[in-house]
């Protein structure tokens, strides 16, 4: 089955060969532009308080989402280069998740 974030990897890699980036496109590097992006994205909720980052205004959430976006773009380009489904790899974790995690029980009255 074919992921649906498929169409969006061709994208992404027509986009760095039409550049020539793929030189630079390697899994640490894309790693490392990912822990970036990550900080970059961090960067908005420092020193905020959870009220406050629950309720950004319209500016700063554009610029979170953004941000998140260049997470998503390095991290969709990473598996890219790894050909890793990032879908089902997700579906599995979240299998090992609840195995791991598991809904607590009421214990009987």
């Amino acid at each position: 089955m074919e992921s649906d974030l498929k169409p969006l990897i061709r994208a992404l890699r027509d986009f760095a060969q039409a550049r020539n980036w793929g030189q630079f496109h390697s899994p640490k590097n894309l790693a490392s532009a990912l822990s970036v992006e990550a900080a970059e994205l961090l960067e908005h909720f420092q020193w905020l308080t959870e009220a406050q980052s629950r309720s950004l205004p319209a500016e700063k959430r554009a610029e979170v989402g953004a941000e998140m976006a260049d997470v998503l773009l390095y991290l969709l380009q990473l598996a890219d280069k790894l050909d890793i489904d990032l879908v089902d790899a997700a579906r599995r974790k979240m299998v090992v998740n609840a195995q791991k995690y598991p809904v607590p029980v009421d214990p009987p009255a």
